[in-house]
């Protein structure tokens, strides 16, 4: 090879890396002024920002470690202390289509009842928390959630979980709440309006000059039925309930109020309407469930929802479910066709896959609270901290209307300025009594040293 070979074979590789970098460079050519000034500035602004960020981001994670939220959780089957008020740490986040909302008011149903003996197969195994509905505000809002904001007041539905002071759900299980509508109102219409509405409406094809049975018409779902019932003209509503609550069920609508306690409600609905009757609604079970069906006429609907017969303790009566099941209902195709007669079943938690028809529902009943058509009433309010007090009262059917139970902690009922000057002015008595009688003292001292003085 030449010299002249050897120079140029030398200068070829500088040539290429020259090639390679001017592109480069002619790509990040500097642009005007201007330009490069304004991306000078936005470049620096998330440097200025970034610990402001990172402190909110700390701040956020901090809040979520730290926070911390009452809930209720059955920890085993068995009586009222079964229900323990804990505390759960760490502040939920709402994943893709839910909200997180801050819990004002549960409902308290008798299904929470059976769930405490493990007689409610839909509610898993303790430890777990209860709840079916509940009534509260909107802290956040998941991705993609486009219907629901932050600082909406919603009612929810659930299948457990609901008694806690923060709840994440899915943003399609919340209903806006109307104007005008209470948390209590709205944590006491869900579930027992659904039920009495689906029966009623969807089943037991409830029209004008129809006659109904309804038991435990001071109870939640009796209470709602009624009101149902007085939607629709003509129709004559037969009650069961203890005497002391008839007058309230009169005036909130049932035509011919029952005492099941001191007379046999069949017979008392003979009297009146030999013929029978064209609907039951049956939530007792066992023996009541056959009268049920010797009360309808022909072309009648019995509907079973429920067996309370099995309700008779704070615990699980071995004896009572043996005796609800011996004398459960049966009877053949052939018999039932003879008759003319329906029989249906009814329970909502088995509805799980039939959300939508359940959402339908729901709206039909908020456009009717809209109208004024229906209210729920509230026998009581509980906290958190009175669950068993809660409890105990629905279940010894103590209640007219919902029984409601309170997230937020029961505040200590101060003392009474009356009590207190009381107290005080009794302080003050008790001093001046001491003080009246240590001088009493002294002077005694004093009279037993003079005569010693004296004889000295």
């Amino acid at each position: 090879m030449s010299a002249e070979d050897a120079a140029a074979a030398a200068q070829q590789p500088l040539a290429e890396e020259r090639a390679e970098v001017e592109p480069q460079a002619a790509d990040q050519a500097p642009e005007p002024a201007q330009e490069q000034k304004s991306e000078s500035v936005s470049q620096t602004e998330p440097e200025d920002k970034a610990p402001e960020v990172k402190e909110e981001e700390k701040k956020e994670e901090n809040e979520e470690d730290t926070f911390s939220y009452r809930t209720l959780v059955l920890t085993g089957y068995g009586g009222y202390d079964k229900v323990k008020l804990q505390l759960k740490k760490g502040l939920p986040s709402p994943g893709e289509g839910e909200v997180r909302v801050r819990v004002k008011a549960c409902g308290l149903n008798f299904a929470e009842l059976l769930g405490r003996q493990g007689l409610y197969e839909r509610l898993p195994s303790p430890p777990v928390t209860p709840g079916m509905e509940c009534s509260g505000v909107v802290e956040a809002v998941g991705e993609g959630v486009q219907d629901r904001q932050v600082g909406d007041s919603v009612l929810v539905l659930g299948r457990c979980g609901l008694w806690q002071e923060v709840v994440v759900v899915k943003a399609d299980h919340t209903f806006p709440m109307p104007d005008g509508m209470s948390y209590e109102e709205a944590a006491a219409l869900p579930i027992n309006y659904i039920t009495a509405y689906m029966m009623l409406f969807e089943m037991g094809n409830i029209r004008p000059n129809k006659s109904v049975l309804i038991h435990m018409a001071a109870g939640g779902v009796g209470i709602a039925a009624t009101q149902l019932c007085n939607t629709i003209s003509d129709v004559t509503v037969f009650g069961t309930a203890s005497a002391s609550k008839h007058e309230v069920i009169k005036q909130g609508g049932v035509t011919h109020p029952i005492d099941y306690r001191t007379r046999d409600y069949a017979e008392e609905i003979r009297k009146i309407s030999p013929k029978g009757l064209d609907i039951v609604l049956d939530p007792l079970g066992g023996s009541d469930t056959q009268k049920a069906f010797n009360l309808l006429k022909p072309m009648g609907t019995l509907i079973v929802y429920g067996a309370a017969n099995r309700l008779t303790g704070q615990r699980k009566n071995l004896l009572a479910l043996a005796k609800s099941w011996y004398n459960q209902f049966t009877i053949s195709a052939l018999s039932l066709m003879h008759s003319n007669k329906a029989v249906c079943g009814f329970h909502l938690g088995y509805l799980d896959d039939e959300f939508p028809l359940i959402a339908r529902v729901l709206q039909t009943l908020l456009e009717l609270y809209k109208q004024g058509k229906i209210k729920p009433r509230i026998d009581s309010t509980y906290h958190f901290e009175q669950v068993a007090d809660a409890m105990r009262r629905m279940q010894e059917r103590n209640n007219i209307g919902k029984v409601i139970l309170l997230p937020e902690p029961k505040k200590e009922e101060p003392k009474a300025e009356d009590d207190k000057k009381e107290s005080a002015n009794e302080d003050k008595k008790e001093e001046e009594q001491k003080n009246d009688i240590q001088k009493e003292e002294r002077q005694e001292e004093n009279k037993a040293e003079e005569p010693k003085t004296g004889e000295s």
